[in-house]
């Protein structure tokens, strides 16, 4: 048998929510663009669970070319939301195009935002909206030295060699 997706739009999952909190739930929102997945990616989502609904914003393949440039993603948005669907962390995922996830948030209206600690001291898209209607944000510790941008970097190194 199979398992319901965990992707949707916006308009689906805003009514999702919805639901989820009439019932009590906390949500939980964070984002990213989830490329090459490693192990720091799972430590971050497991720790943003956290006994929440956790709704991952999940950057396109559009807006990673617009932030990262015209060689990414290495894997498709597709294969990315897929693997973070099958994560028992994530409750759902949902694409976005924008370089932001501020459209997202505004809409969902999280009760919490996650970043990892290395945004502490930079602008946390969204966090004066998330403020605003008493939501807070939270920093998780993430794993040092492991970013995808990391890991390219090192293959190609290796190549060289």
């Amino acid at each position: 048998m199979k398992e319901p997706s965990k992707i949707f739009k916006l308009v689906t999952l805003k009514r999702k929510v919805e639901n989820l909190r009439r019932e009590g739930k906390k949500i939980a929102f964070t984002n990213g663009c989830f490329d090459i997945f490693h192990f720091g990616h799972i430590s971050y989502l497991q720790k943003a669970k956290k006994g929440r609904v956790l709704i991952v914003g999940l950057n396109s393949d559009k807006s990673i070319r617009k932030i990262k440039g015209k060689n990414r993603p290495i894997i498709k948005q597709e294969n990315r939301a897929g693997l973070l669907a099958a994560l028992s962390c994530v409750d759902f995922v949902v694409l976005f195009d924008e370089d932001t996830p501020i459209n997202l948030i505004k809409s969902l209206k999280p009760d919490v935002l996650i970043k990892g600690a290395d945004w502490k001291d930079k602008g946390v898209a969204g966090r004066d909206i998330v403020s605003q209607y008493g939501g807070k944000v939270e920093f998780i510790t993430y794993v040092p030295n492991l970013s995808t941008s990391q890991i390219i970097k090192d293959i190609l190194s290796k190549c060289k060699s």
